[in-house]
């Protein structure tokens, strides 16, 4: 337990037991458990600590992204042709139908300086290798200044490996990951991966718009704000780090007052939510590697639709007797029903309501830095 205390508290700067310390750094006083449990009203008692975490810098005041400077887009649709097992009929037709969209409405280039495509039957620019997928996210991220607009998709499956050093950062022990072409062979490429490509770097004033239509692949991009729709249609956000820090300061409080069990289970919660995923199955894994442990953020504008929670499988469809992905499809038709000009929210509520009519999995949005995206218009 102690061990997972002083990683949660490496991440947040908090000193949750009391020693002086934050992990391996001297806290600072007004950021110990009893100052912050002082400054937001909370009690021992309170067992959600509501308020912790209010004050952290969540990057609302940097400015949006005009999206008028150059625009360049990576597709990736893999349906494992040749395999002998999890072969996919629509995923290709996923990239074909979502190239059209961009292009009639939003103007992206198809110019090959400004545009990847990468599948696996051959037709495209690239086989979606390993190696061309990590290749093809550096050439997109490569040189983007202010005003910049970035689209990234990927249709094909994902998965769950076992989260192995240097980043050991997940509390299941599992990293989401996507599958390419080559994976048998190659491995595959991990949440990290795609976080320390596609987003670490990006400067202010860039748009990253990324739909990931793949099985298990919620916080696929490791961003720490997460919106979902509840089945009776109300849109959730949360500050996986503000849950971060009140379920560590609850593991803290239960450790002082000598509630073991307890503190091992907020402590696991708050591990989990660092990791900028509300959903993961539980897991036993105090020990995760305190250097990876991270709050995820970023001063660019990286919005991210998946196709399902970590937890479920995004379902390989044939809707109007075409082979497709069931999120890419909704995405398309969602824009279409509510056009130009409506909101984030707006249009994953829209996602939300077409894919519950026949599937169970629940389509996800996550972001960088706190948006107002129930007021901000989509656009790339």
């Amino acid at each position: 337990m102690g061990a997972c205390i002083s990683k949660v508290e490496d991440a947040s700067g908090v000193d949750i037991d009391g020693d002086g310390m934050a992990g391996s750094k001297r806290a600072l006083p007004t950021r110990s458990l009893a100052a912050l449990l002082q400054s937001t009203n909370v009690t021992s008692s309170q067992a959600d600590y509501r308020g912790a975490g209010d004050n952290f810098d969540d990057g609302a005041a940097i400015p949006l992204s005009s999206c008028t400077g150059n625009k360049r887009s990576l597709f990736i649709g893999i349906n494992y042709i040749g395999h002998s097992t999890g072969v996919l009929r629509g995923c290709i037709n996923d990239v074909n139908n979502l190239k059209e969209f961009v292009v009639d409405k939003f103007g992206f280039p198809t110019s090959s300086d400004s545009m990847r495509v990468l599948l696996d039957d051959g037709s495209g620019d690239g086989m979606p290798t390993k190696a061309m997928i990590l290749e093809g996210m550096r050439w997109l991220v490569e040189g983007a200044q202010n005003g910049d607009s970035l689209f990234f998709h990927y249709s094909g499956h994902g998965t769950h490996q076992k989260d192995v050093s240097p980043d050991k950062d997940e509390h299941d022990g599992q990293d989401e990951a996507l599958c390419p072409s080559d994976y048998p062979t190659a491995g595959l490429i991990v949440d990290d991966d795609l976080h320390a490509i596609l987003v670490a770097g990006l400067p202010e004033g860039v748009r990253l718009t990324a739909i990931v239509d793949a099985c298990h692949s919620g916080s696929v991009f490791d961003l720490p704000y997460s919106y979902g729709v509840s089945d009776g249609g109300d849109v959730q956000e949360t500050d996986n780090r503000a849950v971060a820090l009140q379920a560590a300061m609850a593991a803290g409080m239960a450790v002082i007052n000598g509630n073991m069990a307890f503190g091992v289970q907020k402590g696991m919660e708050a591990l989990q939510a660092l990791q900028g995923g509300s959903d993961g199955g539980g897991g036993d894994n105090p020990d995760a590697d305190e250097n990876a442990i991270q709050i995820r953020s970023t001063v660019a504008d990286v919005i991210q639709f998946s196709g399902c929670r970590d937890s479920q499988t995004s379902a390989d469809a044939n809707i109007g007797g075409e082979a497709t992905g069931a999120m890419s499809w909704a995405f398309r038709t969602a824009f279409d029903q509510g056009g130009a000009g409506q909101s984030y929210v707006a249009l994953l509520t829209r996602i939300r309501t077409l894919l519950q009519q026949k599937y169970s999995q629940v389509p996800q949005m996550s972001s960088g830095r706190k948006l107002n995206l129930s007021t901000i218009e989509f656009k790339m």
